[in-house]
């Protein structure tokens, strides 16, 4: 079924043009390849205004259609209502008292605003949006009410609007400027119609697109269907809205402990009044947040000096709200630790570093923790010495490598300009798969998460469809095409139709739908990629696919030299290979990184929930998977099939099982070894044919998810189940005893081919090493005596002799291995020597 999506060929607001416009670049028209078929309740892009009025969403004047800053995505219309304030608010007959609120209605979608109590002047400052597609009323009523716990709530007046009269907004004018409205009511004059003069609403209505600044913050009307949830409606609604969030700035914090001198130790450790020679070990702690590390322990020797000399690195994000807290412990017995003292350090006392110059060192006064003062005025329990600095030359990972958005170190000074823009419009998506059951009926509450680099976006929640419509429009500056745009679809769980499980629950998890992944590097510039991307996601009963997202991408660039440039620079900044990190140390600092992220995410209105930006980051890429591990393994063998299938054919040709091949190969080869000039020309230009033959079958759109790929289409429940463990684990004994035999089982195997390499690999080394006497100095010889050979003969002849023996005759050869091959096996390995 084709989804009904026009795309609109009209310029954006804030594009690449900005930026090349900087440059006196030349501005490239973009080619829409795939557009979607027109149709769908949508204007498409000749919308005129009608006669008589043009009805409530008369759009543009003439036949010329109005700009918009959304280009990539159908314009959806909308109806606005800014509801500000009001003034002159009557108070109840019988409790003496007013509680106001705004109701407004459009046909047969009713919204809403919170009351106020007590005030008659109440201020609201509410946005509510009706689309076009969903209404067919004429007319637009404003209902200003007074709550009433009791009976029935009073009705205080009325505002009535002419929706074919309404004004049209569109972006960048400024916002439409509301006004005072009196408002009609049927209680004044003995019930008849008229005027409360005194009682009077501010209004703003007007007619916009979702590009509107009022569209992320509006009340729209197909969220009228949500109840109250955990939190109430309000909550329920603010989950719902479309929003931007960012990436807190992280830091690397290196802090490297040196020593401590004139520490004084807590009564536990005296023994007759002096400290224990022997046995203590004094070690460092670093805690920053929720991060904890520590030093290796040093034995006293000596209480007035403790050197450990080791460094701590940790990730901190801006604001820096954690101070870095530095304890002094000593271990007397085994399992008993007494603290010493401790040093709490702001972050914001250590200098930031953006290259490699030296770091001065500070000291800093212990206090002493965790025992009584022996004298109340003593406040000192030593000092210690430390150079911490907050690094901003690294590119402080929060995602996988091989799926990084963003290479840019921390240090904003040190950032390159960008070379491209990236727009993506989030079309839609069809076929969604029910995610829940409400009332007997299966629904989905969808919507789209995408990341790249710092900058997340979310859209709105389309409540209770499984085809929903977003045609929302972002926008990225990129400043490395060899990049991933990663986007994934969630089903919204905090909504009050969540249903009876999620009430009087606050661990409502929004469940995933799918991910999508685009490689910049793969879209060609200046070029509209509108697919449908398929949603897959394992789930415990095995892969299931969720329906498919529509987007709408296109990569814009700035300047082509910069991008061509960037393809001879490293990935990350300088500093990751001039003072690189271990491997340990960045699987740490990752996963405190997403931690970080995620909490400081967590705490936006609305949230972005901990379950979406750890999926979203991969955070359980490196756990254990047996799916995955298969699929590494064919990954391996598709990879290799190319060279055994050249060893195959040259092994056909050497045993002249085409005869005519073998013959034209005879003629090549000669021929090379006469003119031997030729041989690289030949293979470059072999290897450009090769790539013009195979530009016809280039991909033409965006590469999707691969589920086969991912072995997840014939994958055991069990594996996946096991995949989607907790960790550690949350399954009963029996069931991780099996899972534990079964992956001793793939260990070994795997076990037994890394060892195989490693002694080909050994065998290689002991050729000269003289661990087998006989050995090397048989092969000590032979290469003196090919060093003479090799010296006396023409290097042409050589290789014309070896290749035709390497192509000779069946009749010729023998069955049983070769000498070298023979030699080569007797050769020792340092497997003798293991356990």
């Amino acid at each position: 079924m084709a989804y009904p999506y026009v795309f609109h060929a009209q310029a954006p607001q804030a594009r690449a043009e900005e930026y090349k416009a900087k440059g006196a670049m030349p501005q490239p028209q973009p080619q829409v390849r795939e557009q979607w078929p027109a149709g769908g309740g949508g204007g498409g892009s000749s919308t005129r205004v009608r006669a008589g009025g043009a009805g409530w969403m008369g759009i543009g004047s003439g036949d010329r259609p109005l700009a918009s800053a959304y280009d990539l995505v159908e314009r959806m219309h909308y109806l606005y209502v800014r509801v500000v304030k009001a003034r002159g608010i009557p108070v109840g007959a019988v409790t003496g008292a007013c509680s106001p609120y705004v109701e407004v209605r459009l046909g047969n979608y009713r919204g809403t605003t919170r009351h106020h109590e007590g005030k008659a002047s109440p201020e609201w400052n509410q946005v509510f949006a009706f689309s076009r597609e969903r209404v067919q009323a004429t007319a637009l009523e404003v209902f200003v009410r007074d709550r009433d716990a009791v009976a029935r709530d009073a009705f205080v007046g009325r505002v009535v609007f002419d929706i074919a009269e309404v004004p049209v907004r569109v972006p960048p004018d400024s916002p439409l400027a509301p006004q005072w409205y009196r408002l009609e009511t049927a209680r004044h004059g003995g019930g008849g119609g008229g005027m409360v003069l005194q009682s009077e609403v501010m209004l703003a209505v007007w007619v916009g697109t979702q590009a509107d600044e009022a569209f992320a913050d509006a009340w729209h009307a197909d969220a009228a269907s949500v109840r109250g949830g955990v939190d109430g409606v309000a909550a329920a609604l603010q989950s719902a809205r479309s929003k931007v969030y960012v990436t807190p700035k992280l830091w690397y914090l290196r802090i490297n402990v040196l020593e401590a001198q004139d520490v004084v130790m807590g009564g536990g450790l005296f023994v007759g009044d002096k400290v224990r020679q022997q046995h203590v070990e004094v070690f460092a702690k670093v805690q920053v947040g929720g991060m904890m590390l520590r030093t290796k322990p040093c034995a006293m020797r000596n209480p007035a000096s403790l050197a450990w000399n080791e460094e701590l690195v940790f990730v901190v994000a801006e604001p820096f709200e954690d101070p870095a807290v530095l304890i002094v412990e000593a271990r007397a017995h085994p399992g008993k630790d007494e603290i010493v003292g401790r040093a709490v350090l702001p972050l914001t006392i250590f200098e930031k570093r953006l290259d490699r110059r030296a770091i001065h060192s500070q000291w800093f006064s212990l206090e002493p923790f965790g025992h009584p003062l022996r004298q109340q005025e003593a406040r000192f329990a030593g000092r210690v010495h430390l150079r911490a600095c907050l690094e901003g030359a690294y590119h402080v990972m929060d995602e996988p490598t091989m799926y990084v958005s963003d290479t840019r170190p921390t240090a904003r000074q040190l950032w390159r300009p960008p070379v491209g823009v990236l727009e993506v419009g989030v079309l839609g998506a069809q076929g969604l798969t029910p995610m829940k059951t409400i009332d007997g009926r299966g629904t989905t509450d969808a919507y789209c998460v995408a990341k790249y680099g710092q900058k997340w976006v979310r859209t709105r929640t389309a409540v209770d469809s499984c085809s929903p419509r977003w045609n929302e429009q972002y926008t990225w500056e990129v400043y490395d095409p060899c990049t991933v745009l990663t986007l994934a679809m969630f089903d919204n769980c905090q909504l009050g139709n969540a249903g009876t499980a999620a009430a009087g629950s606050s661990t409502v998890r929004d469940q995933r739908m799918g991910k999508v992944r685009i490689r910049l590097s793969t879209l060609e510039m200046d070029k509209v990629y509108t697919n449908a991307h398929p949603l897959v996601v394992l789930h415990p009963s095995g892969v299931r696919k969720n329906g498919e997202l529509c987007l709408a991408v296109r990569l814009t660039s700035v300047s082509l030299s910069s991008v061509v440039f960037l393809y001879g620079q490293p990935l990350l900044p300088k500093m990751h290979y001039l003072q690189p990190f271990t491997i340990p140390q960045l699987d740490a600092l990752r996963r405190q990184a997403m931690s970080i992220a995620a909490a400081r995410l967590g705490r936006a209105e609305p949230p972005l929930r901990r379950e979406v930006v750890e999926y979203m980051l991969d955070a359980d890429s490196q756990a254990w998977s047996l799916r995955r591990s298969k699929a590494n393994f064919f990954r391996v063998t598709a990879l290799l099939s190319g060279a055994a299938s050249t060893v195959r054919w040259l092994v056909d040709v050497c045993h002249w099982r085409k005869p005519a091949t073998t013959v034209l190969v005879h003629l090549l080869f000669i021929t090379l070894m006469c003119f031997p000039e030729l041989i690289l020309p030949t293979m470059f230009l072999y290897m450009s044919v090769i790539g013009i033959w195979n530009y016809r079958r280039r991909p033409r759109r965006p590469a999707n998810m691969d589920a086969r790929l991912s072995c997840a289409e014939a994958t055991h429940p069990d594996e996946i189940d096991e995949e989607l463990d907790t960790f550690p684990t949350s399954k009963p004994n029996d069931v991780v005893r099996l899972r534990y035999d079964r992956l001793r089982s793939v260990a070994g195997r795997i076990q037994t081919v890394v060892g195989d390499v490693a002694t080909q690999g050994e065998r290689v080394r002991s050729l000269l090493a003289w661990r087998d006497p006989r050995a090397t100095a048989l092969f000590t010889a032979l290469c003196l005596v090919a060093a003479v050979a090799l010296y006396v003969t023409p290097f042409r002849v050589v290789v014309l002799v070896a290749g035709l023996y390497v192509l000779r005759h069946p009749r010729f050869r023998s069955r049983m291995p070769s000498a070298a091959s023979n030699f080569f096996k007797r050769l020792p390995s340092r497997a003798d020597t293991m356990l």
